[in-house]
């Protein structure tokens, strides 16, 4: 192991708990001074073993986690207001992104390895805004999704390997994507992020701009965030549901239509008076009366009737069947969900304890073994699969 890739690890580690290297040698009981903390990271110089264990302590993680070289790289697409955020706060906050999607690969080459990574990345070239809606019809057709609404697109996203993530940040923040990629270069998984304490329907419109980053290619031309947010509309609106349920033309709209439909489609009536814009559905002057009436209600950071923000479910699900299975531990649980796993007993437990004591490749096979019996005399059976259990753990014991 180079020296280079584990002192870029403790800073990833540090910056990823927004420490700073001051704050770093206050943890470790100043054994050592911030500026060996920096040669250590820039690599001019190596921890002592005992060094070593108090800064894994520190970091909270284990001494060889610190030695371990990343399985991924992480290229993050763009910052929505990037200028305006402090440095030192993006270094933190791509650090600790980075730390959380180094967490799940693991998990999602185990339990999804057969799962195509089916997302376009950066494959509809955009010379246009309006190419921007093509390309969000053309991934919605890609993905099955119909032309109606989408009742929940974390899951969405979640059911196509685009992991979500949820991050505390300023206001000036609103979203970011990301793509991951093994050493080899090939690509494994993406990432979209959104802020922390945003209702439902920005949370929406953000997850829904940041993909439309991964996917779209604008030429030189093009504004890259008009075409986001181009994309994001017709992602979550399609213009055939939008014709549907309003019709092409309108000349008035009241604001309590406008609230049903800000629920049926999951945006803010500003993102849907937008997108009613851009389909050419009201004029340019009506557009720009109503966008006067929500500055006059203060209703540009809070509208009427926020809608619930959805909440990301497959990091969990996947730690508590990798549990399950024996691929982590209760305490590498514990450790990723940040909450104290309930303890088992009985015979399930003594057989489970068991299981995890075999080799991996042994309990792939067994797992393997089970799913094929269960499929061919139980079908979906629950009773089967105790049975097929039991009996499989006694011929292996």
């Amino acid at each position: 192991m180079s020296t280079e890739t584990t002192m870029n690890r403790i800073k990833q580690l540090r910056l990823a708990r927004a420490m700073s290297l001051d704050d770093l040698a206050d943890t470790m009981g100043g054994i050592v001074t911030k500026q060996a903390l920096s040669k250590y990271e820039l690599g001019h110089s190596t921890p002592s073993a005992s060094v070593l264990n108090q800064l894994a302590a520190a970091l909270k993680v284990k001494a060889m986690d610190l030695w371990a070289t990343p399985a991924i790289q992480v290229n993050f697409q763009g910052y929505r207001k990037k200028a305006s955020l402090p440095k030192k706060w993006q270094a933190s906050f791509e650090a600790l992104v980075c730390t959380k999607l180094q967490e799940r690969l693991p998990l999602q080459e185990y339990c999804y390895s057969a799962v195509p990574f089916d997302l376009p990345v950066h494959g509809f070239p955009v010379k246009t805004e309006a190419d921007a809606e093509d390309a969000a019809e053309t991934l919605r057709d890609r993905w099955k999704l119909g032309v109606d609404s989408i009742g929940d697109l974390t899951a969405v996203l979640e059911d196509h390997l685009v992991h979500v993530l949820e991050m505390e940040g300023p206001e000036k923040f609103d979203g970011i994507s990301a793509l991951v990629r093994d050493t080899a270069g090939k690509l494994r998984a993406a990432a979209v992020v959104s802020r922390v304490g945003c209702p439902g329907d920005r949370q929406r419109l953000n997850l829904a701009h940041e993909l439309g980053h991964l996917v779209m290619k604008p030429a030189a031309q093009v504004d890259e965030e008009k075409a986001a947010f181009r994309f994001a509309g017709a992602f979550l609106a399609p213009r055939a549901c939008i014709e549907r349920e309003i019709g092409t033309k309108r000349t008035t709209l009241r604001l309590g239509e406008l609230l049903i439909l800000k629920r049926r489609f999951g945006m803010s009536v500003q993102a849907l008076l937008r997108r009613l814009f851009d389909l050419d559905t009201i004029t340019d002057s009506y557009y720009r009366w109503w966008c006067i009436y929500i500055n006059k209600m203060h209703w540009r950071t809070q509208e009427p009737e926020p809608l619930a923000v959805e909440k990301p479910s497959w990091f969990r699900q996947t730690v508590l069947r990798c549990l399950a299975e024996g691929f982590v531990s209760d305490s590498e649980a514990e450790k990723l969900l940040g909450e104290k796993m309930e303890s088992e007993s009985g015979p399930g437990m003594l057989r489970r304890r068991s299981f995890l004591k075999l080799p991996m490749e042994e309990r792939r096979r067994i797992l393997a073994a089970q799913a094929e019996k269960l499929q061919k005399h139980y079908g979906s059976d629950h009773d089967g699969w105790e049975k097929i259990e039991s009996d499989d753990f006694d011929e292996h014991n």
